[in-house]
């Protein structure tokens, strides 16, 4: 489960959670499945100017977030992490969403609770 901590309402999309950045790379991870820093950086520096040690550091920051899994690789050069979404798209939608109506039940309770009936039943507030 996706936890959310902070929501930025000014934003739209996937930016309400994460960097532009962030949100960059992991569209481009679910695209591919699975990367490499160095494939994500030759990707996205197509389209905005980013440093690969700014690519490794936001895959660290969604790895900590518990929203890619890594694993080490074995290659020329050393080893190499490769990042794996943990989930799909919309289960990572699905996972933010299930996480905000939660805090909002546990903070506002039965405010909440009548303010949903009243807005997905179709009854007027």
């Amino acid at each position: 489960m996706v936890k959310v901590n902070k929501f930025r309402l000014d934003k739209k999309g996937m930016q309400t959670l994460l960097s532009p950045l962030e949100t960059d790379a992991l569209l481009l991870l679910w695209k591919l499945d699975k990367a490499r820093v160095r494939d994500l950086h030759s990707s996205l520096k197509r389209n905005r100017k980013v440093a690969i040690t700014s690519v490794a550091v936001i895959m660290d920051r969604l790895h900590q977030k518990g929203i890619v899994s890594r694993t080490i690789e074995k290659g020329r050069g050393g080893g190499h992490y490769i990042y794996c979404p943990k989930t799909s798209q919309n289960e990572f939608k699905e996972s933010v969403i299930d996480n905000t109506v939660n805090k909002l039940m546990n903070t506002f309770g039965s405010v909440a609770a009548n303010y949903f009936y009243k807005r997905f039943s179709g009854r007027k507030k």
